[in-house]
């Protein structure tokens, strides 16, 4: 078993991580739905940890993420719609020997601010970052 531990990022340490290791991977783990109509980070590779309505566990997520990201000393940053998903699959990547494993905190869409609405108080897109969607 791996001592490597998930590690945690808001989305602007991460973005400006990727610039100067432009090796490092974004996994985006939301839904299909998720990823291809709210919006995702630009190159962010879609993997989900759970797809479908209602939503199931993807069982062939780590076989899918070894496709896309073979080397396990390959920095992989995670990304959901908060940060919750993300880090559950982190752990899983951690786990199997991935070295540098990076929950982006805050997601992609942000916390619940106090109108239950996501996007005022933090994420990728709160912050600027650049991303894109169909």
């Amino acid at each position: 078993m791996s001592e490597t531990t998930v590690q945690n990022m808001k989305p602007p340490q991460v973005w400006e991580f990727l610039q100067s290791h432009p090796d490092g991977v974004i996994i985006d783990v939301r839904t299909t739905c998720e990823h291809l109509f709210v919006g995702r980070p630009i190159g962010a590779i879609l993997v989900p940890w759970k797809d479908g309505l209602p939503m199931q566990p993807n069982l062939h997520f780590v076989d899918q993420v070894k496709e896309h990201v073979p080397d396990l000393s390959t920095p992989v940053f995670l990304l959901c719609r908060s940060g919750h998903r993300s880090l559950e699959a982190g752990k899983v990547l951690a786990e199997i020997g991935y070295q540098t494993v990076v929950n982006i905190e805050e997601g992609f869409e942000g916390p619940l601010d106090e109108n239950k609405h996501r996007g005022t108080l933090g994420g990728w897109r709160f912050h600027g970052l650049p991303w894109e969607q169909n």
